[in-house]
């Protein structure tokens, strides 16, 4: 006769809800850490011996770096110091000289395709003027505002 060998079952355990908070909205996460990083705050600004904070206005001004010219600003100068219409490599080339950084692989396109923009966008107002295929010079009042 065979022998019948009961198959063991593993009794499932319930599992239990874990103690934590309900599960909230997003917006409602977003506000709860606004509130945390508030109070953070507001306890890290008191000093330990009760004095206030000093104000703005008591502080010294911070140094400031003198703006950068853009490539743009640059080849206006470039130009107006040329005083001949020259092509964009050429300007590419002066202007880096002049200080303009780029990390550009064609720095002369770049400024080809800045100054067809402002001649588009601004034209008889533009500090450019195009004299012929691929020359650009100055127009006479650029020069007079740098």
């Amino acid at each position: 006769m065979a022998k019948k060998t009961a198959k063991k079952t593993t009794k499932k355990t319930a599992r239990k809800p874990a103690a934590s908070k309900p599960r909230m909205s997003k917006s409602a996460a977003r506000a709860e850490g606004a509130q945390r990083t508030k109070a953070a705050l507001a306890a890290t600004a008191k000093p330990a011996d009760g004095k206030a904070k000093a104000t703005k206005a008591a502080k010294a001004p911070k140094e400031r770096k003198p703006k950068r010219l853009s490539g743009l600003d640059l080849a206006a100068k470039v130009l107006a110091e040329a005083r001949e219409p020259l092509n964009a490599k050429t300007i590419a080339e002066r202007t880096i000289a002049a200080g303009w950084k780029t990390n550009g692989k064609t720095p002369e396109a770049t400024i080809y395709a800045a100054i067809i923009r402002e001649i588009a966008k601004k034209g008889k107002d533009a500090r450019f003027r195009k004299t012929d295929r691929g020359l650009f010079a100055a127009t006479p009042t650029s020069g007079k505002g740098a």
